[in-house]
């Protein structure tokens, strides 16, 4: 085991700062003990970001460049948390470095890049793993149990939306969430994270049809100032042509069952909803972001006049929460946060060395990223083949 890990964030916006608190707390989780944590650096393009995230969670110093974290012979570990363009530039040379990357998803924001991504991470002497949080929420994790073991029966349906509002106002500024190539939107942004999910619970995706993307406010103002995350920023008089998709939806095939999916960044009214059902032989399961505390559950087991969804509140008898959060007791509560705690506590203890039988479920490879990546690339061209239906075709990595 490692006598400590060098910790370092490329990115201070809204889920770099998540991924920044998640190391800061990460030593309180579980058990066995993690080697000594070293918090060194926090790296944005703008230094008052920086800054600003650096001392707020206690990092030794800031960079505004992510070749000084390549560079620093005291940095382990580092989570890449910027622009979908930007991510294989630099987690290649962080792996060409010799740093240990946690990289949000979507992997990148084309599948070439991608692909070349996880080549690179097949040939690193370090560990290259990619964020799919939602794989934490132990909702979400106790429903995959379920029916993984067989106790819901084989999957019939999967039924998942994904509604946000952060893009509903017209005036919000031109980021680099808007620009980029068809499916770069809303579906890479939100929909990565539904697909992987429907994946996780139900087995691959054999086929996608009736993909539509649709983009319903075109122009956006551009910002006075730097933007970070979903933040509101002023804007000037000037209008650029918003390039990807506010909305999308399409269906899928599994192995065994068929899937449904709506995804959209205009939603008023609902600032993340993530919702899915999922319905089997022998019964069914909903889980709701907005209710991250408690799964409802329907067992088959009587006439269909008594029978119907109960609510299960989760604890520490569900995954994930005995001996990890400080107060593991049914009904005291959780939400999105802590799932960048349990991905940053899983990526450490893999680096630090731990047996997968120590340890938590281990971070997703950058095969999956790419897997994950190939589904939505079938999406698109259904789209662009007025909803035909698209093989998913994978390329295998480790």
């Amino acid at each position: 085991m490692a006598a400590s890990l060098g910790v370092a964030v490329i990115g201070a916006g809204m889920a770099g700062k998540a991924h920044a608190a998640a190391y800061r707390m990460a030593s309180a989780l579980y058990a066995p003990v993690l080697p000594p944590i070293r918090l060194v650096s926090i790296a944005d393009v703008d230094p008052r970001f920086g800054e600003l995230a650096a001392r707020r969670f206690g990092y030794e110093r800031w960079d505004d460049n992510w070749q000084a974290i390549a560079e620093a012979d005291d940095i382990d570990v580092v989570s890449v948390v910027i622009a979908n363009s930007l991510h294989r530039e630099v987690v290649e040379g962080l792996l060409a470095a010799g740093k240990h990357v946690l990289c949000e998803k979507p992997l990148s924001d084309t599948l070439e890049d991608a692909r070349a991504m996880a080549r690179a991470a097949e040939e690193a002497a370090t560990l290259a793993r990619i964020g799919f949080s939602f794989r934490r929420a132990p909702g979400i994790a106790f429903v995959r149990d379920l029916v993984q073991s067989g106790r819901l029966g084989e999957v019939l349906h999967f039924s998942g939306r994904y509604w946000a509002d952060y893009a509903s106002d017209p005036q919000g500024p031109m980021s680099w969430r808007y620009q980029g190539p068809p499916g770069s939107g809303a579906l890479a942004d939100i929909g990565s994270h539904l697909s992987y999910i429907a994946e996780f619970i139900c087995g691959d995706v054999e086929s996608v049809s009736g993909g539509r993307l649709s983009t319903v406010i075109t122009r956006r103002p551009t910002p006075l100032g730097a933007t970070h995350g979903h933040d509101r920023s002023a804007v000037s008089d000037e209008l650029e042509t918003v390039e990807n998709d506010d909305y999308a939806t399409f269906s899928a095939e599994f192995e065994h069952g068929v899937g449904a999916f709506e995804v959209s960044r205009v939603a008023k009214g609902h600032p993340t909803s993530l919702i899915f059902e999922v319905f089997c032989a022998g019964g069914a399961a909903r889980w709701d972001q907005r209710y991250p505390a408690q799964v409802e559950l329907l067992i088959d087991d009587g006439p269909a006049a008594t029978n119907g969804y109960r609510r299960i509140q989760l604890g520490p008898e569900h995954p994930y929460l005995a001996g990890g959060l400080p107060m593991d007791a049914a009904g005291v509560g959780f939400g999105q946060n802590e799932l960048f705690l349990h991905q940053a506590r899983a990526f450490l203890e893999e680096v630090a060395g731990f047996s997968e039988e120590e340890s938590l479920p281990r971070c997703a490879t950058f095969g999956d990223g790419v897997h994950n990546m190939e589904m939505l690339a079938a999406v698109v061209e259904s789209a662009q083949q007025g909803g035909a239906t698209v093989t998913v075709e994978p390329e295998v990595f480790v």
